[in-house]
């Protein structure tokens, strides 16, 4: 992207995918995700199977949990899979009993089912808030309190997905804001409450990421994508693996005095730039104010 900044590079981090030989190993440890058949928590799952996990993936869709096993075997692991709903508590504990069953303690969690649409306040149904805070926030609290059994204690390692709506509040997501502010109080509490036993519990804020369905919705024009990119102060897009990264960090031993942590993997967005992309959006796309 052509600039008059100085401080921008016609090529940022020109170095950028010569990625070094990765230093985790996750080798026979036993990994969950929910959520983790389509996107960035699919991505995720890839980065766990690739360093010698055995995997564990939910999802609603029978069609995705099917595909995402079958992909996630090709790097050599042990991968189940089953189709659950979060919002059904019963369904998540059944499905973490299996996976203690098939392959012991839960060694790292990731809970990153969620849902989202763009709705004005006024906009949204009553229905409509509560679909979304019943999917990410009480899917956050059955996934966490179902697992508490089976997860190594001490050593393991929850990681919850969030996103900058947790502490910015944004046009047209006022749902989003409210339950994803809930889960960073869930990282926050699970993380003094289980500390004593050995768990961490962190969460990671993905912030405009290239080639997922999120960023297709949030920028569906090729102008409204370059107005995204200009709002990360280092100009351009993160990648699946860039979240990939700090989820196998955060699990790993490298960070093991971490916790009660919120991360955000954003390029610098969260500290203004979601905000001015939300107006900036409105105006471009049309939208108005209710």
């Amino acid at each position: 992207m052509a600039t008059d900044n100085p401080a921008v590079l016609s090529t940022p981090y020109p170095n950028e995918n010569v990625r070094m030989t990765s230093p985790f190993d996750f080798s026979g440890k036993n990994v969950f995700i929910s959520g983790g058949t389509s996107g960035i928590n699919l991505g995720i799952a890839h980065a766990f199977a690739r360093a010698g996990a055995k995997l564990t993936v939910i999802s609603r869709s029978p069609e995705k949990v099917t595909a995402a096993v079958e992909a996630l075997k090709a790097h050599g692991g042990e991968v189940a899979g089953h189709s659950v709903d979060v919002r059904e508590y019963a369904k998540v504990e059944e499905a973490l009993k299996a996976t203690h069953a098939k392959f012991g303690p839960i060694d790292v969690l990731v809970s990153g089912a969620a849902g989202n649409f763009p709705a004005p306040a006024v906009g949204i149904s009553p229905n409509g808030f509560k679909s979304v805070v019943d999917i990410d926030l009480m899917g956050t609290f059955h996934v966490f309190r179902a697992a508490f059994p089976f997860i190594a204690k001490p050593g393991a390692c929850l990681i919850n997905i969030s996103a900058p709506q947790a502490f910015l509040p944004m046009d047209f997501q006022m749902h989003v804001c409210a339950a994803k502010a809930g889960v960073d109080m869930i990282t926050r509490v699970a993380a003094l409450e289980w500390g004593p036993v050995g768990v961490r519990v962190n969460s990671v804020v993905p912030g405009p990421i290239d080639n997922t369905e999120g960023m297709r919705r949030l920028a569906p024009t090729a102008e409204a994508m370059a107005l995204a990119i200009d709002t990360v102060p280092i100009k351009k897009l993160g990648t699946v693996d860039n979240v990939a990264d700090a989820c196998l960090w955060l699990a790993s031993p490298m960070a093991s005095y971490v916790s009660g942590v919120i991360l955000p993997v954003d390029g610098g967005w969260s500290l203004g730039g979601a905000q001015s992309l939300g107006k900036g959006l409105t105006e471009l796309l049309g939208g108005k104010k209710k």
